[in-house]
C-alpha cells in the first residue's frame, strides 16, 4: 500500500536561521538552580543563547560575557563515565557552572569563549588544527562586528556626569567612554579605582585619526574600533578595569509631571491612580479636596440661610420705652435658652396700661374748677356793665389755664 505523499516543507527564512560561532548541547547550573538543566546553547558575539532544543529559533535564556573574569575546570567526579566534562565561567557578579557532552566539547566551549573575550586564539588548550582554524574565523567575524557597533559603556555624558555614574554604580563597572570635551571626533575614557582607602578618577584622551582611534599615552596605541579601545584598557590593567554596564530600568506605571497652581511646585502624577472615565475639559477649574483647602478660604465663615421670623416678634417693638422700668430685670428668674419665648404677657401689660389716663383723679379737678366758674342761668341775667364783662373774660381765661395745667400734670 502506497503511503500518502506529504507536501515538501518550506525552507526556513534566512532571518530565522541562527548564525552562532559555536553551538552544541550544554548543561547549565546557575547560583540559584538546584541542579543542572540541559539546553541547546550557541555563542554569538559576547552572548551565549540557550534554547530548549536544537530545532528552536527562539532562545529562552541568555548570558552576557561582558563581565568575564576567568574560566576554570571543575575537578572530575572520579567515575569512569565522567572524564572531566565540567567547567565554570566566573563573572564579576556570579559564577555559572556547565557540563559539556564530552571533553572535546568542553575544550571547544572554553576556546570560543576565550577567543571572543580576549580577542585572540588561545594556545594553551588541547585542540586540533581544525578547531583553531574555526576559532580564527570566529575572531575575524567578531572583529568586524565590533567595528560597526558602539560599546555599551559609551555614554553621551560630561566629565562630571561620568564621575557621578561610576560613583553611584560601583557594582556595574569602573570604566566608561564618553565624547571628548574639546569638541573633536575623539573620545575620552574615565576610570574610577580605589587607592589607599580613597577613590581616584582618571581621564584618558583617545584621538580620531582617519579610521583609527589612537590612545594618547606616553607610547600611543592605535585601535581599529572603540571596542578595541575598551579591550586595551581591560587587558593592560590585569582586568582591574571593568566596562560599565548601566542597568536598564523601565517604568511600569505611566505618569507625568504636573505643576501645582497653589504653590507652584511640580509633582509626579500616576495615571493609574486616577479613576477611569472621560478626560476633564482643559479649561474647567480643578476642585481641590476639602482637606486641602487653603488657609484663607478656611477662615471664611460660610453664608447661612435667613432665619424665619419668630412668632410674635413684632410685639417686642410695640411696647413704649418708658413703660419698661429698669427694675423689671433685677432679681428675676432668667428663663433657659432652650425654653420657648412667649411674649404674650407683655402684650397684656401694654393693653392694661392704655386705659390709665381715664382712671386718674384728674377729672375731679376739672369738675371743681367748672363748678366754681359756672355761668349764671338765663333767668338770673344781670345788667351789662364793662366791669362785669371784664370779670367774665378773666374767669374764662383762668378756666382754660387750669385745664391746660391739669392736662400737663
Amino acid at each position: 500500500m502506497a503511503s500518502a505523499l506529504h507536501p515538501p516543507r518550506a525552507p526556513k527564512p534566512r532571518s530565522a536561521l541562527r548564525s552562532h560561532y559555536y553551538e552544541s548541547f550544554l548543561e547549565k547550573k546557575g547560583p540559584c538552580d538546584p541542579d543542572y538543566k540541559k539546553f541547546w546553547a550557541g555563542l554569538q558575539g559576547l552572548t551565549i543563547y540557550f534554547y530548549n532544543s536544537n530545532r528552536d529559533f527562539q532562545h529562552v535564556e541568555k548570558l552576557n560575557l561582558g563581565t568575564y573574569v576567568k574560566l576554570r575546570d571543575e575537578a572530575p567526579r572520579g567515575s569512569s563515565w565522567d572524564p572531566g566534562t565540567y567547567f565554570s565561567l566566573v563573572l564579576s557578579n556570579q559564577e555559572i557552572k556547565f557540563k559539556a557532552e564530552s571533553l572535546e566539547s568542553r575544550e571547544m566551549w572554553k576556546g570560543f569563549i576565550f577567543t571572543v573575550v580576549e580577542r585572540r586564539v588561545p594556545a594553551n588548550l588541547t585542540l586540533l588544527p581544525g578547531h583553531l582554524y574555526m576559532m580564527a574565523e570566529a575572531l575575524a567575524k567578531e572583529e568586524a562586528r565590533r567595528a560597526l557597533e558602539t560599546p555599551s559603556c559609551f555614554l553621551k555624558v560630561s566629565r562630571l556626569e561620568a564621575q557621578l555614574l561610576l560613583e553611584r554604580n560601583p557594582e556595574n563597572g569602573n570604566l566608561l567612554l564618553r565624547p571628548s570635551g574639546d569638541g573633536t571626533d575623539g573620545v575620552s575614557v574615565t576610570t574610577r579605582q580605589r587607592l589607599n582607602g580613597a577613590y581616584v578618577f582618571r581621564h584618558y584622551k583617545v584621538k580620531r585619526e582617519g579610521a583609527k582611534f589612537v590612545i594618547d599615552l606616553e607610547e600611543p596605541f592605535s585601535c581599529s574600533s572603540l571596542d578595541e579601545v575598551v579591550n586595551y584598557f581591560v587587558t593592560h590593567t590585569n582586568r582591574a578595569l571593568v566596562p560599565l554596564l548601566p542597568d536598564e530600568d523601565y517604568e511600569k506605571v505611566l505618569g507625568y509631571v504636573e505643576a501645582d497652581k497653589e504653590n507652584g511646585e511640580s509633582v509626579w502624577v500616576a495615571t493609574s491612580a486616577r479613576r477611569p472615565g472621560p478626560a476633564p475639559a482643559t479649561g474647567s477649574p480643578k476642585l481641590p479636596p476639602p482637606e486641602s483647602l487653603p488657609l484663607s478660604s478656611q477662615n471664611k465663615v460660610p453664608l447661612l440661610p435667613p432665619l424665619p421670623p419668630l412668632p410674635g416678634q413684632e410685639e417686642d417693638y410695640v411696647t413704649p420705652i418708658g413703660d419698661a422700668p429698669a427694675a423689671e430685670y433685677e432679681n428675676q428668674d432668667v428663663p433657659s435658652p432652650s425654653g420657648p419665648i412667649i411674649p404674650k404677657p407683655k402684650l397684656a401689660k401694654v393693653q392694661a396700661k392704655l386705659p390709665r389716663p381715664s382712671t386718674a383723679p384728674k377729672p375731679d379737678l376739672k369738675l371743681l374748677n367748672s363748678g366754681l366758674t359756672r355761668k349764671p342761668a338765663a333767668s338770673e341775667a344781670q345788667p351789662f356793665s364793662a366791669t362785669a364783662g371784664l370779670a367774665e373774660v378773666t374767669a374764662e381765661l383762668q378756666e382754660k389755664l387750669q385745664r391746660r395745667r391739669a392736662l400737663e400734670y
